[in-house]
C-alpha cells in the first residue's frame, strides 16, 4: 500500500477517534459530571468549562495528528497558527454566541480555551522531541 495514502487513513482514523471522544467526553461531563459534582463551587468551574478546554483540545489536535504523522513541512507554524486560530473561534463563540454552544458569558470557558489549545501544543512538541529521540538512537 503506499504510503501516503496509508498516513492519509492513519490521521483520518485517529482524528475520528478523537472527534468521537469529544462528543463522548462533553455528553459525560453534561450527563454525569456536572449533576455530580456540583456541590463545590471550584467543581462546578471546572466541569462547566471542560466543554471548552477538550474542545480547543482535541480539535487542535486534529492538526497536531495530520502534521506529526504526515510529517508536514513548516509543521510547528501549521499547528501553532491551527490551535490559535481554534482558540480565537471558541473566544469568539463565546463572546457572540453563534453556533448556540455557549448559552451564557464565562469568563473561565475563554481561560479553558486557550489552555486547552495551549496543551496541544505542548503535546506536539513533546511528540515532536520523542520523535528526535527516536531517531538519535
Amino acid at each position: 500500500m503506499n504510503i501516503k495514502l496509508k498516513n492519509k487513513k492513519r490521521v483520518i482514523t485517529i482524528n475520528a477517534i478523537l472527534f468521537a471522544a469529544l462528543f463522548g467526553l462533553i455528553s459525560f461531563n453534561k450527563e454525569f459530571l456536572r449533576p455530580t459534582l456540583n456541590n463545590s463551587e471550584v467543581l462546578k468551574i471546572l466541569t462547566g468549562c471542560f466543554p471548552n478546554f477538550i474542545a480547543a483540545y482535541i480539535i487542535s489536535t486534529a492538526a497536531v495528528t495530520a502534521v506529526v504523522i504526515r510529517k508536514i513541512k513548516h509543521a510547528r507554524l501549521i499547528v501553532y497558527t491551527s490551535s490559535i486560530v481554534v482558540s480565537a473561534i471558541l473566544i469568539i463563540e463565546e463572546l457572540k454566541p453563534m453556533w448556540g454552544a455557549s448559552e451564557h458569558y464565562d469568563t473561565y470557558d475563554i481561560i479553558a480555551s486557550i489552555v486547552g489549545s495551549f496543551f496541544a501544543i505542548m503535546t506536539f512538541e513533546l511528540l515532536i522531541r520523542i520523535e528526535k529521540s527516536r531517531e538519535v538512537k
